[in-house]
């Protein structure tokens, strides 16, 4: 190598020098690349299983309660996962396929019917960490809480109807299982209809089931066969409804909107919405503040009501509903006021005494003007 050669070299490694120490001179310096922080744990969502003692494909009670589930999802997205087993009896079976639930990651619970009351109760009692909830019953525990509707509201409402829109004075009920729930029904109905007429009789047919559309058919045909011309049912397919539109009677649909399932005969719907509460123990699960207790709800809370009324009802009629239900929203009507007499003429209800919960929830007769007796009963 050259001298001349050797002299560039050692300018250049000089200026090199130079511009690095002038870079740090300026405050610059060559940052070690930063770790990128954890990505945040996203919550697991919470698993939420129903039991329905029918299909879901009912027409009313357990099509009810799943319409009251997809709200759920509506309202949560992927802050849930919900789930369901349909046709769950009322019986020991109900036990196994609850525990089956909880095994399976569930943390809440509903289990729909009446009779799960005591299986919910056992399973409660060994799976701690399980929230349930049960439909229609009148025991908890520290897990486990109940819930209802004040379907009697809309019981009432019907019977408003039925009492105008009878031709008889005979109306018939289709009852299902003989409990205070039904029974109540039963009397609130015939009352809602004596405040329109009070002519009226009603004739009772009772099944022993909850869903048995052969059943409820035999039932509703007994009862038109019998006089009545105007239906209401407390069991949970559209069978009464459909029965009357063949025999060319009235009748009304239970629990759902069943105007589909017999347009000429249906005078209206008396439905559930259980969407309100199934959101409000959700939300109460998912934030910490879920505590057993009872609930009660109806057309105040926006979980009753009474829709699709008949066209050819009366001006005044569907302006009495109305009345009705506004009271009933508002807390200025009350269904269950004294004087109020039982079937043997007794008095159950002194004038304008109110009736609590707790005489609602253990009715056990029949008010005056229903026929028969109830089964099981003195």
């Amino acid at each position: 190598m050259t001298d001349i050669s050797k002299r560039a070299v050692v300018k250049m490694v000089a200026l090199t020098a130079v511009a690095a120490a002038a870079l740090v001179g300026c405050g610059k310096k060559e940052e070690a690349p930063k770790a990128e922080a954890p990505a945040a744990t996203k919550a697991e969502p919470l698993k939420i299983a129903f039991a329905y003692v029918g299909p879901v494909g009912d027409g009313g009670w357990t099509f009810a309660h799943d319409n009251g589930r997809k709200a759920l999802e509506k309202e949560f997205g992927d802050k849930i996962v919900t789930s369901f087993v349909e046709k769950v009896p009322e019986s020991a079976d109900a036990e196994r396929v609850i525990r089956d639930m909880a095994g399976q990651g569930n943390k809440l619970i509903f289990g729909t019917t009446f009779g799960y009351m005591e299986p919910m109760l056992k399973a409660a009692a060994d799976l701690k960490d399980v929230k349930f909830e049960h439909a229609t019953g009148y025991k908890t525990a520290e897990n486990m809480r109940t819930y209802d509707s004040r379907t009697y509201q809309g019981a009432y409402m019907a019977g408003v109807i039925a009492g105008k829109m009878t031709k008889t004075n005979t109306v018939g009920v289709v009852g299902s299982i003989p409990i205070p729930e039904v029974i109540r029904n039963i009397n609130s109905f015939t009352m809602g209809a004596q405040s329109v007429n009070p002519k009226i009789k009603t004739k009772v047919v009772w099944v022993n089931d909850w869903f048995n559309p052969p059943k409820e058919t035999e039932a509703a045909t007994a009862l038109i066969n019998g006089g009545a011309d105007v239906l209401m049912q407390n069991t949970d397919s559209p069978a009464v409804l459909q029965t009357a539109e063949k025999m060319g009677k009235r009748a009304f649909g239970w629990d759902s909107d069943m105007t589909a399932y017999g347009p000429k005969a249906h005078l209206g719907s008396a439905v559930i919405n259980w969407g309100p509460y199934y959101i409000k123990a959700t939300r109460d699960a998912l934030e910490g503040k879920w505590a057993t207790g009872q609930s009660w709800w109806g057309v105040k809370e926006g979980a009753i009501d009474f829709v699709s009324v008949a066209a050819d009802v009366p001006e005044d009629t569907k302006k009495k509903l109305e009345e009705v239900k506004a009271g009933l929203k508002a807390g200025t009507f009350e269904i269950w006021k004294g004087p109020i007499v039982g079937q043997d003429g007794k008095e159950v209800l002194a004038k304008d005494a109110v009736a609590d919960d707790k005489f609602l929830g253990g009715i056990n007769f029949y008010v005056k003007g229903v026929e028969g007796k109830i089964p099981g009963g003195k």
